[in-house]
C-alpha cells in the first residue's frame, strides 16, 4: 500500500518545500553557464543543504514506516504513563457511588490495593495503544496524501480542515480494530475487583466466557469515542499550529529553531487535547461500563447512565487527555526531528489560487 502511493506523494501539496527546491536547484545547475574551470556554476541556493537535511523522501515507504514508529512511541508510552489516572477515571465511571471524585478515587484505590494497585492494566494499555498509535499516525499520513491527490492543490488548501478530518477518521477506523481487544482486557482488570490482575489471567478467562466477542463487542462504542476524538485531535492540532505561527509566534517557522518548533507543537497539542476530551467523553463512559458488564448493549448502557451519568469523570479526563495529547504530538514531532523526516510547514495558499482571487500584484 505504501509503495503504491509513494509516487503520488512527490507531487503532493503537503510535500515539503525542500523537494521542489532540490529539483529547481538541479534544473538551475544544468542550465547555468560554465564557470572559469568549465564546470557549471552551482546556483546560490540551499539545495545541497536540503538534500543532506532529510533522511528520506516525503511519502516514501520509509517515511510512512517511521511515522508509524513515532505513533507507537507517542501513544504507547504516554497512555502507559497515565495508567493510574485512567484507572481512577474508569472506576468513577462504572461505580460513581464508591469513587465519588478524582482525589477520593485515588484514596480508596490506595487503601484497598496499595500503590501497586494503581498500575493495574499497564500491559494491555501499552500493547493496545502502541498498536493503535502505529495505525493512527501511520495511516493518517497515508490517507492525507491520498485524499490530497484526489482534491488537487487548490482544493487541498481550501478544504484542508475537511481533509484533516477525513484522513484522521479513516486512520482511526483501523486503529480501533487494533486497540479493541487490549482495551476490553484493560477495563476488566481495572474495574472488576478479583476478576484478574494481569493480562495473562484476563485474556484466557474472557475468551472462555464469551469467545472472541469479549474482545470486540466494544469496537462500535470505541469508534464512537475514538473517531470524534481523533478527528478533533488532528484537525484542531493542524489548524492551531497554523494559527500560532500566524498570530502568536513573532517569526516565521523557517526561522524558528527545532526546540522552538517543538514548544509550539506541545502548546497546540494541549489545546487540541482539551477539545478531544470533551467531544469523546460520553462514548468513553459507555465503553467503560460496557466492557465491565456481560450481556449489555451500548444503547442499554447509554439509556441507564442518562445525560448526567455520561459526563462523570470529565475533569479527570480533561487533565489526562490534555496532557496526553500534548505529549503525543511532542514525541511524534521529536521522532520526526530525530530521524530527519520531512516536516512540511503550515500550508500556504497556492500561487494559482492567489491569481484566481486577484491577490497577486
Amino acid at each position: 500500500m505504501f509503495s503504491s502511493v509513494a509516487h503520488l506523494a512527490r507531487a503532493n501539496p503537503f510535500n515539503a518545500p525542500h523537494m521542489q527546491l532540490v529539483h529547481d536547484g538541479f534544473a538551475d545547475l544544468r542550465s547555468s553557464p560554465p564557470g572559469p574551470t568549465g564546470q557549471p556554476r552551482r546556483p546560490r541556493n540551499l539545495a545541497a543543504a536540503a538534500v543532506e537535511e532529510y533522511s528520506c523522501e516525503f511519502g516514501s515507504a520509509k517515511y510512512y514506516a517511521l511515522c508509524g514508529f513515532g505513533g507507537v512511541l507517542s501513544c504507547g508510552l504516554t497512555h502507559t504513563a497515565v495508567v493510574p489516572l485512567d484507572l481512577v477515571k474508569c472506576r468513577m465511571q462504572v461505580d460513581p457511588q464508591k469513587y465519588k471524585g478524582i482525589f477520593n478515587g485515588f484514596s480508596v484505590t490506595l487503601k484497598e490495593d496499595g500503590v501497586r494497585g494503581l498500575a493495574k492494566g499497564w500491559a494491555p494499555t501499552f500493547i493496545g495503544y502502541s498498536l493503535q498509535g502505529l495505525c493512527k499516525f501511520g495511516f493518517y499520513e497515508v490517507f492525507k496524501v491520498l485524499y490530497s491527490n484526489m482534491l488537487g492543490e487548490e482544493n487541498t488548501y481550501l478544504w484542508r480542515t475537511s481533509l484533516y478530518l477525513a484522513a484522521s477518521a479513516s486512520a482511526e477506523f483501523f486503529a480501533d480494530i487494533a486497540l479493541a481487544p487490549m482495551e476490553a482486557a484493560k477495563v476488566r482488570i481495572q474495574t472488576q475487583p478479583g476478576y484478574a490482575n494481569t493480562l495473562r489471567d484476563a485474556a484466557p478467562k474472557m475468551y472462555k466466557e464469551e469467545g472472541l466477542k469479549a474482545f470486540y463487542k466494544g469496537v462500535a462504542p470505541l469508534w464512537m469515542r475514538q473517531i470524534p476524538y481523533t478527528m478533533m485531535k488532528f484537525a484542531c492540532f493542524e489548524r492551531t499550529v497554523e494559527a500560532l505561527y500566524k498570530f502568536v509566534v513573532p517569526k516565521p517557522r523557517s526561522e524558528c529553531s527545532k526546540p522552538e518548533q517543538l514548544v509550539v507543537t506541545f502548546v497546540a497539542g494541549y489545546i487540541a487535547g482539551v477539545f478531544c476530551a470533551i467531544v469523546s467523553h460520553p462514548a468513553d463512559s459507555v465503553v467503560s461500563v460496557l466492557n465491565k458488564e456481560k450481556g449489555s448493549s451500548a444503547s442499554q448502557v447509554l439509556k441507564r447512565l442518562g445525560f448526567k451519568g455520561v459526563w462523570k469523570g470529565l475533569f479527570a479526563r480533561i487533565i489526562m487527555i490534555g496532557t496526553l495529547t500534548a505529549l503525543q504530538w511532542f514525541i511524534y514531532d521529536s521522532v520526526k526531528v530525530y530521524f530527519r523526516l520531512p516536516r512540511p510547514p503550515p500550508p500556504e495558499m497556492p500561487e494559482s489560487l492567489k491569481k484566481k482571487l486577484g491577490l497577486t500584484q
